[in-house]
């Protein structure tokens, strides 16, 4: 019986790979397809690989499709009001001239706890080629301190939907996942931004009058240039961050007072607005009443509908991978790994990372990558005496392994700031999302170590 149920799961994401990659079958379908079979091939009852399914559907859900979907609406209206540039000028101001690739750095890793990094990255190429023209810095390096700062908290900070479905796979609360996110993903980014800092200077380039770029050091501008600090139609400092800030402080007060034990009516109040739910639901109200203030009722509904549009994908693709994780869970493979992996030297939190290094490196969705791992190792994770929060922490990292030409955010960056060779591709995005891989996974085995 062991056998034959270790054989359905190798089956089963063998076919999971294989669909994602060379068939039109959507990824949401093919984890219900991959699950049946695992149950399927490895001797599991008819009625049982159905009730696997629907509970692990509707458990994950039931956790965190409210947290997606009040993220995915915040962010669509915090994309289209300006506040990602207001807050990329806020950091210029603040850091001042010399270090505009530490401004843009934060900014990415800010925009992107709401905004999808593609999007983030998009909305403000527009201010990396002027402040490339003002300063005459390298594109590139403006370019990959944008876009690894927006990757990285993309990749593990909730609200954003991956981390969220990662934390409702594993079972873990998300004020769990965004407070040591937000640790883990500083240094991350630190190390990225040297990176962008040597590769702009080992190719310089910024862009031309023409609309094209330029290698050229002698090369002067004639007509007048676009004015960074131009902010007359964005909101205000204020509006701009407080979508973002508050939640994140009402999460971080409510753990604090959990932790300490505190009891009183106003703990117990800031407890209730600290959960993650209710604290994304006030930052989207911030956004509604503060970032969309100026829009009218139909312009904001339809904006508020397309962030839904996108949330659903990304909820089913959740429950799909919850689906999963509870069919290995219930069929008992889950016992048989973790009894396996104790005997061996593998760290067991390097198992969620591995896998979400492989099916990233194969498919290039960083999403899927950290969903399929996440459904693969928490029943066998929940096995071991491993923190499941780390766990799933360690599967978001290893969706940032080695960015290449089957990565949307990678045609989007080199497209952005100008890069056509393959080589060139290669040597910059390509090895700065790994540089944050491999920091991440380092920082993420000492934090375990110490706490564990």
């Amino acid at each position: 019986m062991e056998q034959q149920i270790l054989l359905g799961l190798f089956i089963g994401i063998l076919c999971l790979i294989f669909m994602i990659m060379k068939t039109k079958i959507h990824t949401f379908l093919a984890l219900i397809i991959a699950t049946i079979l695992v149950g399927l091939i490895g001797g599991v009852e008819y009625s049982k690989i159905i009730e696997s399914i629907t509970k692990g559907f509707g458990g994950t859900l039931g956790s965190i499709g409210i947290i997606i979907g009040f993220g995915v609406m915040m962010g669509q209206l915090f994309e289209v009001s300006g506040a990602a540039k207001k807050m990329a000028l806020t950091f210029l101001k603040i850091f001042g001239k010399g270090r505009e690739e530490l401004a843009m750095a934060i900014t990415g890793f800010l925009v992107s706890i709401p905004i999808f990094c593609d999007s983030g990255f998009v909305i403000l190429t527009p201010l990396l080629k002027a402040i490339s023209k003002e300063t005459k810095k390298s594109i590139v390096s403006l370019g990959l301190a944008l876009a690894t700062g927006l990757v990285i908290t993309h990749s593990l900070v909730p609200p954003t939907p991956g981390p969220v479905g990662v934390a409702g796979i594993f079972g873990v609360n998300v004020s769990s996942i965004i407070l040591w996110g937000i640790v883990i993903a500083a240094p991350m980014m630190m190390a990225s931004l040297l990176f962008a800092k040597f590769s702009g200077n080992k190719i310089w380039q910024i862009p031309t009058e023409d609309g094209g770029w330029t290698r050229d050091r002698n090369y002067i501008y004639k007509g007048e240039q676009e004015k960074v600090f131009d902010e007359d139609s964005l909101p205000s400092t204020f509006l701009a961050f407080s979508p973002i800030v508050v939640p994140i402080l009402l999460i971080l007060l409510g753990t604090i007072s959990k932790t300490m034990s505190l009891t009183g009516k106003m703990i117990d109040f800031i407890q209730f607005v600290g959960t993650p739910v209710l604290a994304v639901g006030i930052g989207l109200i911030l956004t509604i009443y503060g970032l969309a203030k100026n829009m009218d009722r139909k312009s904001m509904m339809e904006e508020v509908e397309t962030g839904i549009k996108s949330a659903g994908t990304i909820i089913l693709i959740t429950g799909a991978g919850g689906a999963f994780g509870i069919l290995i869970r219930d069929s008992g493979v889950g016992d048989i790994i973790a009894n396996s992996l104790v005997e061996t030297s593998l760290p067991a939190i390097l198992l969620p990372f591995v896998i979400a290094t492989l099916v990233r490196f194969v498919q290039g969705s960083g999403t899927v990558a950290m969903i399929t791992a996440a459904s693969i190792t928490a029943p066998i994770i929940a096995k071991l005496d491993v923190n499941p929060v780390f766990a799933a922490l360690a599967a978001c990292i290893g969706s940032l392994f080695f960015s290449y030409f089957n990565d949307s955010f990678f045609w989007v960056i080199n497209r952005s700031i100008g890069i056509t060779e393959g080589k060139e591709q290669l040597r910059l995005y390509s090895i700065a999302s790994t540089v944050a891989w491999a920091v991440g996974i380092v920082v993420l085995l000492i934090v375990n170590m110490i706490f564990g």
